[in-house]
């Protein structure tokens, strides 16, 4: 029998009040376009600048040979993100309503700062994104170019000051002045999705990978070099670094979470419970293929002909791929980096401002006044640190490093709270939350517990 409940028309939803019903069904066969969206929001906030940076570096390193890692943690964010659905679909109350009730609220304000913090900090690089995925487009002088003034470098930072404080006060203007922000969130998120799919599809396209290699990079096998990082003459050296970025970049506990929040602004109810699975496993599949196709792009052109560590930002990528595609492709792939970096900064902020505000019991709508100011915070925490590394050359590596001590300890908290609700869940409406999901939960708890361990041993290095 399938796990998934049957709701007659009339029949009250669990999480509403009674006559609550779910919202007529389209027909048709694009129906399920216009009724995913969700879980699109998660994966556009997952897969940014960091992400594609990270699945370049590691197809460079290992060329296919990390496709399995990257499809386990996929699969893992299927689950995490249709167990937070199905969570949003039956409770009374949002996640942190809920997470209240069941450990009080000081408890809740304590899981919603360390998430607030989190992306305030990580808005940082968000900021820092943008200005490089203009980059290749402005062409704007770096310091150390041959050739290249003082003046034209204040000028040039000035751009980048400008281009930072607009960018954020148009999104601002955007959270105040819209009605129905969700619906116009999900159009434009799909928009820019859609268009990571033709930027990135085209450069995979030019690099003509080996599908052969790409699906034998599917069977499981561990890179040489040890598992754990070692300090060596004076250096922190870890094979596994980016590959575990990989992995915290797909497969993300607070996109997840976010999820539950995404699915009450939808309108579902325990009707949609089966539209919401099948959204969560498009939304993130989608989110796989990118992340794939960027891998296996990196894998055919950059693999064995530059060394990973020359990638430090997208903008390497892109001008690394450059003598390959020719100044079209690149160009092109910069318009996909763009994508990637408009969408996390505006979602990024929106899951710590809401997250926050609803921990606070301020309200956890995304039109609500309290999430907004929540996310503007957020937002101007992430800019006046990105404008002290453009304009005074500050160097915001100490922000970078607080926000990973502080991954370390909120995501497997986060983790653990999905747990619990989910048990709570199951024991209220079994056949609500088939079994495989809490199971898979509790797996991805033990996961970000030894990411999270395996990351502070790392941090305990390089402080000491």
């Amino acid at each position: 029998m399938s796990d998934e409940p049957t709701v007659a028309p009339g029949d009250a939803a669990i999480g509403g009040t009674p006559g609550d019903v779910a919202a007529p069904v389209r027909r048709g066969p694009t129906a399920w376009l216009a009724a995913i969206g969700p879980a699109i929001i998660v994966a556009s906030v997952v897969l940014g600048p960091g992400s594609i940076l990270i699945s370049s570096k590691v197809g460079t390193e290992y060329g296919y040979g990390m496709m399995w890692v990257l499809a386990i943690a996929v699969l893992f964010m299927i689950g995490m993100v249709a167990l937070c659905a199905r969570l949003g679909i039956l409770h009374d109350g949002s996640m942190c309503d809920e997470l209240a009730a069941s450990v009080g609220r000081p408890a809740t304000v304590f899981v919603g700062l360390i998430i607030f913090l989190i992306v305030a900090c990580y808005q940082t690089s968000n900021n820092g994104a943008v200005l490089a995925a203009l980059e290749p487009l402005f062409d704007w002088p770096r310091d150390g170019q041959e050739g290249v003034s003082d003046a034209a470098l204040q000028h040039a930072q000035m751009i980048k000051a400008l281009v930072l404080v607009g960018f954020n006060g148009f999104v601002v203007v955007i959270l105040f002045a819209l009605r129905g922000l969700y619906k116009k969130l999900e159009s434009l998120m799909k928009g820019m999705v859609m268009l990571m799919v033709v930027a990135f599809l085209a450069n995979l396209i030019f690099a003509r990978p080996s599908l052969i290699d790409a699906f034998k990079g599917l069977i499981p096998s561990l890179p040489s070099g040890g598992l754990i990082p070692t300090e060596q003459d004076g250096h922190i050296v870890d094979p596994l670094l980016t590959v575990l970025g990989m992995i915290m970049t797909t497969f993300s506990v607070a996109g997840a979470f976010y999820q539950a929040y995404l699915v009450r602004e939808k309108g579902w109810k325990i009707a949609d419970a089966k539209q919401g699975m099948r959204d969560s496993v498009i939304g993130i599949t989608t989110l796989g293929v990118l992340s794939a196709m960027i891998m296996m792009t990196s894998a055919a052109v950059l693999h064995g002909h530059v060394q990973p560590s020359d990638l430090k930002t997208v903008t390497d990528v892109s001008q690394q791929l450059e003598p390959a595609f020719g100044r079209k492709a690149t160009l092109l792939f910069s318009v996909g980096i763009f994508a990637g970096a408009f969408n996390p900064f505006i979602i990024n902020a929106i899951i710590g401002g809401t997250l926050f505000s609803d921990a606070l019991g301020l309200g956890s709508k995304i039109d609500g006044v309290w999430p907004k100011v929540m996310t503007t915070g957020a937002l101007a925490v992430g800019m006046v640190v990105a404008l002290l590394s453009v304009v005074a050359g500050i160097d915001p590596i100490g922000v970078i490093v607080f926000a990973q001590a502080l991954t370390v300890l909120g995501v497997p908290v986060l983790a653990v709270a999905v747990l619990g609700l989910a048990i709570r869940a199951k024991r209220r409406s079994s056949a609500m939350v088939p079994m495989w999901m809490p199971l898979m939960c509790g797996a991805a708890v033990l996961l970000t517990v030894a990411l999270a361990l395996r990351t502070a041993y790392r941090l305990y290095l390089q402080l000491t």
